[in-house]
């Protein structure tokens, strides 16, 4: 297939400002005045993240549809513990921050958290890369009763679940165990122990691919309580990162479901301003033309996952790897490369924008997949097990929406 690269970006990238939509009259309230590049790089960051995981797109002009699900598809079946083993589950507390520390907490730094202005919950885990059945996985040790009401509904809801975690059991991301070829029910071997495959379930928490029982984690060699996932439904996620880097020094800190509060407008009766991206703000021509040439240049490449090239690729690695090449700093995970720039609607998608889709039945707003427009209604991605990097027709099945890259903001995304 010739790669008529400077065509497609001749054609489509006359002008690369835009002004992004909101659809929602709530979201639309929330989106905070700009003037400038700079502030609208430094401030647009945040409301990208919450336009990305509160499902702001362009309904109307995408075929989204879900696959069924039927309880207890992928959950195994157990019966070495009763169900009750777990708790029952209470109120969900959303999570909005991720804190991974260098090494255990101490009682009184998680009591500080805690005591942070609007800090509804904490839960304290362990957090570390496990060698599971042969990939590097980031994985969590919980405790099963509490951790559950942190999760997306449908793995919170499942008793079953929970009781195969408490039993011994390893659940892992619906990604990982259908690409990483875990199997459900399988044995899975570790340098600690050998566990059972319980359940696929994508928890939506930063990177992490895997969830044992804290007990599970110590046999591991996990850290012990160096992780907490906090709620803070009332308060400016960022706002409150910054604080914890105060308090927790030398953590990573992600942002999940964050909050952004925005200041309170002096006159109610002026007309809400639209963001407007100017072209300085997003990839020039010559990024975009180096990052698809780059990418069109790894066409055959085996897809494994986890593997961020240069010879292997996942959907994600391959996106990171090509704009890189280019110089944009692109985070390494799918859901964080939805929030590297503006939405746009599908009609107006031109080479270089990203695609993502939304195929985790485990999590259903979870963003697990990535291409790269190439134009003409074609996406260069690495699609999966199995495959290779190739160019294929656009498949809008499932499809979240558009994001056209901004080097700044993409820079920032935590």
């Amino acid at each position: 297939m010739p790669l008529r690269v400077g065509g497609f970006l001749h054609e489509a990238r006359q002008d690369l400002a835009f002004r992004p939509r909101f659809r929602r009259p709530h979201l639309a309230r929330r989106a905070i005045p700009i003037i400038g590049v700079a502030l609208a790089v430094v401030l647009i960051t945040d409301l990208l993240v919450l336009a990305g995981l509160d499902d702001v797109q362009e309904r109307a002009a995408l075929d989204v549809r879900r696959p069924p699900v039927v309880a207890g598809d992928y959950v195994a079946a157990s019966g070495q513990v009763p169900s009750n083993a777990v708790a029952p589950l209470g109120k969900l507390a959303r999570p909005h921050l991720f804190v991974v520390a260098p090494a255990a907490l101490k009682p009184e730094q998680v009591d500080e958290v805690r005591r942070q202005k609007g800090v509804k919950a904490v839960e304290l885990a362990d957090a570390a890369d496990v060698n599971l059945g042969g990939w590097r996985v980031p994985t969590m040790g919980v405790d099963p009763s509490t951790f559950r009401a942190f999760t997306p509904k449908r793995t919170a809801s499942s008793d079953e679940l929970w009781a195969n975690v408490a039993a011994g059991d390893v659940v892992v991301s619906y990604e990982l165990g259908k690409e990483g070829g875990l199997k459900l029910g399988d044995d899975v071997r570790t340098p600690g122990a050998e566990m059972r495959v319980g359940a696929y379930a994508t928890v939506g928490m930063g990177s992490i691919h895997a969830v044992v029982s804290r007990d599970t984690a110590t046999r591991l060699g996990l850290p012990h309580g160096n992780a907490l996932v906090v709620s803070a439904p009332s308060v400016d996620s960022a706002k409150l990162r910054k604080k914890l880097l105060k308090v927790l020094p030398g953590s990573q800190i992600a942002t999940i479901n964050p909050v952004v509060i925005a200041p309170p407008r002096r006159h109610i009766a002026q007309p809400q301003r639209v963001v407007q991206w100017p072209a300085s703000a997003l990839m020039s021509v010559p990024q975009i033309e180096t990052a698809l040439r780059a990418a069109a240049s790894k066409l055959g490449s085996r897809y494994v996952w986890g593997a961020e090239g240069p010879d292997t690729f996942d959907c994600s690695g391959l996106v990171q790897w090509a704009y890189a090449q280019a110089g944009v700093r692109m985070p390494r995970v799918t859901n964080q490369q939805w929030a590297t720039g503006p939405q746009v609607p599908l009609s107006q998608a031109q080479p270089g924008d990203l695609l993502f889709w939304r195929n985790d039945p485990t999590n259903p707003g979870y963003i697990s997949h990535v291409a790269i427009y190439w134009g003409n209604g074609q996406m260069l991605h690495s699609p999966r097990t199995g495959d290779v990097v190739k160019i294929a027709p656009l498949n809008t099945r499932n499809l979240a929406g558009v994001v056209r890259v901004s080097p700044q903001v993409a820079a920032r995304v935590r």
